[in-house]
């Protein structure tokens, strides 16, 4: 079975999975998510950190977000263009969210203010990034879509890009195509798990 097929079935599954997911696991996960990526050292650190506002049926960012800015960080949060790729503009709260480009099924909810450029996200000293699974290599399973990979292929290698996930979805090995990129810590509802 080639490696896109591999993905394809265990996208299928997971997303199976998270859909059984209650509203009150789903906010536990969110909390707990959100109290460990806060007291991360290198989110503390950070005077600017990549993020995206989370849909159903990913851990919720939405608090985060707002912890971030409440704590003077600056949010970057991703827009997607045409192409494909993401462009960046910056996080001023709730407010300043709106409907954007359609991925799947989904209408993302993306920030209104100017973009930045593809390239803003290297300004960044964290970037959390949405996952569906990642294995203890740091590779990553996203939705297929390419977008993350692009962006996270600009960064810096100093810098700590962290994957949100549920519990289970941290596994042994995930399907590695060539132009997939790693993550270098994994966030669970239960723990941090730094990755090789």
């Amino acid at each position: 079975m080639t490696a896109h097929r591999e993905k394809a079935m265990i996208r299928s599954q997971l997303l199976a999975k998270r859909a059984t997911l209650n509203s009150a696991e789903r906010q536990a996960a969110a909390d707990a998510l959100r109290a460990r990526l806060l007291s991360l050292p290198e989110s503390q650190n950070a005077t600017t950190v990549a993020a995206y506002v989370s849909v159903r049926p990913e851990p919720d960012t939405r608090l985060l977000l707002e912890e971030l800015r409440n704590r003077g960080i600056r949010v970057l949060l991703p827009v997607l263009r045409p192409d494909h790729d993401l462009d960046w503009a910056d996080y001023d709260g709730p407010a300043s969210l709106a409907l954007g480009q359609t991925y799947g099924s989904t209408k993302l909810p993306e920030p209104t203010g100017p973009r930045l450029g593809v390239a803003t996200v290297t300004q960044a000293e964290v970037v959390l990034v949405p996952a569906l699974a990642v294995d203890r290599q740091g590779h990553r399973l996203g939705r297929g879509g390419g977008s993350y990979d692009r962006a996270l292929a600009r960064l810096p290698a100093d810098r700590c890009i962290v994957a949100l996930l549920y519990d289970h979805e941290l596994l042994d090995t995930v399907p590695v195509e060539p132009h997939d990129c790693n993550v270098t810590l994994a966030a669970t509802p239960s723990d941090l798990h730094r990755l090789d």
